[in-house]
């Protein structure tokens, strides 16, 4: 038996420790790694096990690992398994990232029908990192029930979580806007549930206001065919005390549930699988740029545009040219 396939066979079994080990594994840029990773899901490819896939967005400070932590434990408490992949903001200067997710959520990071992975997001945009599609599955092959995708926190650009979860759930806080915030374009759109978090103490009034201020823009909204009647829909919330993570789980099961049932969960997912094989072959032709040698060539050619001895159009036709001359 191969290290591939002994590394699978303890995933399939629950393992954590080689889930932890695989997630590493895909998220590398070398080169024989991203060949025993290939190798890997393709190894896993067959297991025919899924989790819901509950993608997480909202604005930095809201709430959201704290959100996690008591979601993740009402869900642990009831049987569940429960994987956590957080992406963590990476510096534009240094490119680190604190990695911060594992220390706010302490308590659930304990349980042990729990992980939670945080990864940083490089330069990957979308909110989402480089590989967190992969992660997803290494979870559902190793047998947890719900994936959360906690994304980066940055606004109204953050949709590419959208394409890799079944559900989508954006976390507001109370005051956050106004009733024409609500009809946006961008994020807004791709929400299939809205949930005004910190709805306790002398937030309460304020939070209910805000639920009833995007619900009504909600109706506004051009009904999607994905949605039964009703959906998307906005609810308070309370991390710190709990209250309404009972009503949001139930929301969260009857919406996946219906979709299941009309069709709309295995074409969406299809249409996910479809839409990453895009995002590969891109990725595929991209990776020649971090070569050494295209990379000087490219200094060479930024440097004449800089000076003004060619257009920036030019230059990158040239490039262009000569990037296809060297792969054909």
């Amino acid at each position: 038996m191969t290290e591939t396939e002994t590394l699978a066979d303890r995933i399939l079994a629950g393992d954590r420790r080689a889930l932890a080990r695989a997630v590493t594994l895909v998220e590398s840029t070398r080169a024989d790694h991203r060949a025993e990773a290939t190798a890997l899901m393709e190894a896993l490819r067959g297991a025919g096990r899924e989790a819901l896939r509950i993608g997480l967005s909202g604005t930095p400070g809201v709430g959201k690992s704290t959100f996690i932590e008591a979601f993740g434990m009402m869900l642990t408490a009831g049987g569940l398994r429960v994987a956590v992949l957080a992406v963590d903001p990476s510096s534009a200067r240094s490119g680190g990232s604190i990695l911060g997710d594992k220390t706010r959520m302490e308590r659930l990071s304990r349980e042990k029908g729990a992980f939670i992975r945080p990864s940083p997001a490089a330069s990957q945009l979308g909110g989402v990192a480089r590989r967190t599609r992969e992660a997803v599955a290494l979870c559902e092959a190793a047998g947890f029930d719900v994936v959360l995708i906690e994304t980066v926190g940055v606004g109204q650009s953050e949709t590419m979580v959208a394409q890799m979860c079944d559900l989508f759930v954006l976390l507001l806080a109370p005051a956050g806007g106004d009733e024409l915030q609500g009809v946006k374009r961008g994020i807004m759109e791709m929400a299939d549930l809205i949930l005004v978090n910190k709805a306790d103490g002398d937030l309460r009034a304020s939070a209910t206001r805000t639920v009833a201020d995007y619900a009504g823009a909600l109706r506004l909204l051009r009904k999607r065919p994905q949605d039964p009647e009703g959906f998307p829909k906005a609810l308070p919330v309370s991390a710190a005390t709990g209250a309404g993570l009972e009503a949001a789980w139930d929301e969260m099961r009857a919406l996946a549930a219906w979709r299941k049932a009309e069709g709309w969960w295995d074409r969406t997912r299809a249409g996910q699988a479809a839409h990453w094989f895009e995002e590969e072959v891109r990725a595929g032709l991209l990776r020649p740029l971090a070569e050494a040698a295209v990379r000087a060539e490219m200094a060479a050619r930024g440097r004449d545009v800089a000076e003004g001895r060619m257009t920036a159009a030019a230059a990158a036709e040239e490039m262009v040219a000569k990037l296809r001359g060297a792969t054909s």
